[in-house]
């Protein structure tokens, strides 16, 4: 698959800080990228060098096979972004907003009435089309911001935080209308504070923290650098310190934390430790109400990885 955008070692300091680190990487015709990364680790300062709204030291930037400038119009009539900040004008309507800046892209009448209409059937916003922006709710008026950064169908699109603080309804529907940009050919660059929506979403993910790549790769293929193998919650066990002591130096066994009558053990490796451990209880006669078992989740190789929690 071809690349709509190559990031070769890229670098941008603010006097002795690097704020990007030798950055090098690719994003495919077609697909999602989920760009992650506590904060303060490169990812607004790394979009904003792709778009040309900062400049940078050394390293180059390509999109459709063409070097990104400031004055790369030609590109940029192509792309399309949402930042993480509102912008729509509170004296235009709905209809109004999204046709202003349709238009800033698409001169023909007939040809933007049509991507108008498609954009607020994409957000769900059609019978809000006469409304004005204060007369909308949060997750509103963000579909709103997300169908005016998109009417003009762009090929690639960068979505920031697209779901920050809206209702379930309107995060549902800003998801499902991101799979249809997909499913319409869009290449899209997404960042989220939401390890599920990485999951549902993208179809590789980066993992940044202080300008470099610490890891990339599908959502699968991250899960398997976790150094857990498992871990096993049981709920409803009461336990003895001597009890936890003998379970703590139970085979396979990185971690133990017990509290409020719940156990959590993370094991490092092995394939059966969830019926050897239930074996084990039922040896020792220990009761409690509830057990299972997860795989590592995409949260537990971020904080391996960063230190810190996605939503630290």
């Amino acid at each position: 698959m071809e690349n709509v955008i190559e990031i070769k070692d890229l670098t941008k300091k603010y006097k002795s800080l690097k704020a990007i680190d030798d950055l090098s990487f690719s994003v495919k015709k077609g697909e999602i990228l989920g760009l992650l990364g506590p904060n303060g680790s490169g990812k607004s300062t790394t979009i904003n060098c792709i778009l040309s709204l900062l400049n940078f030291q050394n390293g180059s930037i390509k999109i459709f096979g063409k070097e990104m400038r400031p004055d790369a119009y030609d590109i940029k009539k192509s792309l399309g972004v949402v930042f993480q900040d509102v912008a729509v004008f509170d004296e235009l309507t709905v209809y109004e907003n999204i046709d202003y800046f349709c238009g800033l892209y698409i001169e023909d009448k007939t040809t933007r009435e049509k991507y108008i209409e498609e954009s607020l059937r994409l957000v769900g916003l059609k019978e809000f089309q006469k409304f004005y922006p204060k007369q909308l709710s949060g997750g509103l008026l963000r579909r709103l911001n997300i169908a005016c950064g998109v009417s003009h169908k762009p090929k690639l699109i960068f979505l920031d935080e697209p779901t920050v603080a809206v209702d379930p309804q309107s995060r549902n529907n800003i998801l499902d209308g991101i799979k249809t940009l997909r499913d319409q050919g869009a290449t899209i660059v997404y960042t989220t504070h939401y390890m599920e929506e990485v999951e549902l979403l993208c179809d590789r993910v980066i993992i940044l923290d202080k300008g470099r790549i610490l890891a990339s790769g599908t959502c699968d293929e991250l899960k398997s650098l976790a150094h857990i193998e498992e871990k096993v919650t049981v709920e409803g066990i009461s336990l003895k310190k001597e009890a936890l002591e003998k379970i703590e130096k139970l085979k396979n066994i990185e971690q133990v934390l017990y509290g409020n009558d719940t156990l959590v053990i993370t094991y490092k490796k092995g394939k059966n430790n969830l019926v050897d451990f239930i074996e084990y209880l039922k040896e020792k006669k220990i009761s409690y109400n509830k057990i299972y078992s997860e795989r590592p989740t995409l949260n537990d190789v971020f904080l391996e990885l960063t230190g810190k929690e996605l939503r630290d």
